[in-house]
């Protein structure tokens, strides 16, 4: 890896952390609610809601890959992937009349919506990953003896 120095470091971890949250955050949410002894709310759209943090920590692992020559393919193609399948799942809502309620929530475009919606998603789940299979590689301490 070349340009391992703090920067490169600060952009790996930055992005991570950005690139989890829209991941982490309902899961989080449902979790404090079950605890509070409220009733079982998972919101599923909010990695959608949350996506200028997703995108902005998907930039910045992409800016750490290209500094150290490392998992750059995997994450180049996510943000790619993710951007285009938000874009396309929201899209085809507004196109169907789903997004302004003119038609049920039902139906093959309410499934080929939240098919979009969930490769969205695995997409993100794919850059997060390898967002941290890069930092690892970024933290990680030469062995001192020689690899033995």
């Amino acid at each position: 890896m070349q340009k391992k120095n703090t920067f490169t470091k600060i952009l790996a971890a930055a992005g991570c952390v950005l690139i989890w949250l829209p991941l982490a955050a309902p899961v989080m949410f449902t979790a404090i609610r079950l605890a509070q002894g409220g009733p079982f709310r998972f919101d599923f759209l909010m990695p959608g809601e949350l996506f200028p943090a997703a995108l902005a920590g998907a930039l910045l692992l992409l800016w750490a890959a290209l500094r150290v020559r490392s998992q750059v393919r995997i994450i180049a193609w996510g943000l790619g992937c993710m951007v285009a399948l938000l874009v396309g799942s929201q899209g085809l809502a507004v196109v169907s009349g789903l997004a302004s309620g003119r038609i049920e929530a039902s139906g093959p475009w309410f499934v080929l919506v939240l098919t979009l919606f969930v490769g969205f998603i695995l997409a993100m789940v794919v850059i997060a990953v390898s967002g941290v299979r890069l930092a690892r590689g970024l933290f990680a301490r030469p062995a001192a003896d020689g690899g033995l």
